[in-house]
């Protein structure tokens, strides 16, 4: 551990800011992107496909989850959206080219394995019923609360070639599981661990959060250890998005038990150091794979990709939300579903996607995405090919930014020449500040300190 990083010190970086899974970030979104040209895009789109299916029901609520979900125990609930999901997969099969390449599929949530092995199987098959053509490599995946799992839904799973399962752990500490409303024995995650080893998956993340109340240095310590024998290919070690003004469980906490932005620091230093000692790299912002994981490939040939799902190696693809606040990404677009159960129910009867919000990208949207994106992604920015990409000299284009970057070079935290930028190791706790510059959305929310949680 680089024992000579002042965290006191650097707990004064600590302010809101974007986590950049969008850019620009969904405060843009606004019903300005209007239908038309959301099915317009999908139309004339001949890029391989994403899909990503929201589930949103969970049975109870886990106070830090920041997740759009529906808590319920009423089995008909779960039946009857999968009903509506599928009509609203045949409206999507109208408006694109179902003979596009699908070469990635999610199931996210809420709890995907609150539903039943039936109903998941149904919802695969659908889906496949009307995009037939999947590649042979697809990454296939779903996040999993090892709460609800077992094995007649690890055999739909197994039936359908799923390649990747994640994990949702958090924290293993009995204090921090009780007060987060999340009670997850460590010997209850191995079982569903060893479960899914047994199917043949090669390909397992483990999410964990860091800032959470209680938690303490020492105590993540022996999170940590547990994970390890996990032995997970890749992890997820998020900073805890504190927005209590924006999610009503969030409300439960005391405040005053949640770690200083230092201790924080502290915690997420200790884990780059402990997961590198034990063979993992660090991918981008949060991420960590083992070298023989095919992130690494990605960023080797500047093809490592971030979106609302994470770091991902399949970068190009159109991606399609489906369900409840899915999100969609085109070249020049993002588009999201409704929240409200009603008005997604109404849309998909009257024969129309419950699009509600979105936003086209404009060039100077496009060109500040890449440099933003492939900074969150590789720590660095390879100034002389953005430059050829975009035709644009890179100094003079940015000139605002780069002047403010100035408290960041002086405190040795990243390095800028006429032909790159590099974060430091240290600089990369704080690769979310350091990207914030770039941003030409940023003014706009100067006054509003409620728009992010902290960078820190």
């Amino acid at each position: 551990m680089n024992n000579n990083i002042d965290f006191e010190k650097f707990g004064k970086f600590s302010k809101a800011g974007p986590r950049y899974t969008s850019y620009p970030t969904a405060l843009e979104f606004s019903e300005d992107f209007k239908y038309e040209a959301y099915t317009t895009r999908l139309k004339q789109g001949d890029d391989k496909l994403s899909l990503y299916v929201h589930l949103p029901f969970c049975r109870s609520a886990c106070y830090f989850c920041g997740c759009n979900v529906v808590f319920t125990s009423k089995e008909e609930k779960l039946d009857r959206y999968v009903e509506y999901l599928k009509k609203e997969i045949d409206i999507l099969s109208s408006y694109i080219d179902t003979k596009r390449e699908v070469i990635q599929f999610h199931f996210g949530g809420g709890t995907p394995t609150y539903y039943s092995a039936k109903s998941l199987d149904e919802i695969i098959t659908y889906i496949k019923s009307k995009f037939p053509n999947w590649a042979n490599d697809a990454e296939i995946s779903c996040e999993i609360d090892p709460r609800f799992f077992n094995e007649e839904q690890m055999e739909v799973f197994a039936k359908h070639h799923f390649s990747r399962i994640s994990f949702g752990v958090q924290d293993f500490n009995p204090k921090v599981q009780e007060v987060i409303h999340r009670i997850q024995p460590y010997e209850l995650t191995k079982q569903a661990v060893d479960l899914v080893r047994k199917y043949g998956i090669n390909s397992i993340n483990v999410d964990l959060i860091y800032g959470l109340p209680h938690q303490t240095l020492e105590g993540f310590k022996e999170t940590l250890d547990l994970v390890y024998l996990l032995n997970p290919e890749r992890l997820a070690v998020f900073n805890y998005a504190h927005v209590p003004w924006l999610k009503k469980t969030m409300r439960k906490f005391d405040e005053t038990t949640l770690p200083h932005p230092s201790v924080k620091l502290e915690i997420f230093q200790y884990t780059i150091d402990f997961f590198e000692k034990h063979g993992y790299k660090m991918v981008g912002m949060d991420h960590f794979a083992k070298p023989s994981d095919e992130l690494f490939g990605a960023i080797a040939k500047g093809e490592l990709h971030r979106n609302f799902q994470g770091y991902t190696t399949k970068g190009g693809a159109n991606l399609i939300g489906i369900g409840l606040t899915s999100i969609g990404e085109g070249v020049d677009y993002y588009a999201q579903n409704t929240k409200d159960m009603q008005k997604y129910e109404e849309s998909i009867k009257s024969g129309k996607l419950p699009l509600e919000r979105g936003v086209e990208l404009n060039l100077d949207d496009k060109i500040r995405k890449a440099v933003i994106m492939e900074l969150m992604a590789n720590f660095s920015i390879d100034i002389k090919r953005i430059e050829t990409t975009w035709n644009i000299n890179f100094h003079h284009y940015f000139q605002d930014s780069i002047s403010q970057l100035d408290e960041y070079i002086d405190a040795n935290l990243l390095t800028l020449t006429q032909e790159r930028l590099d974060v430091t190791p240290t600089g990369m706790l704080l690769i979310r500040n350091i990207a914030m510059p770039f941003d030409a959305y940023m003014g706009k929310y100067a006054t509003n300190k409620k728009s992010f949680s902290k960078t820190v």
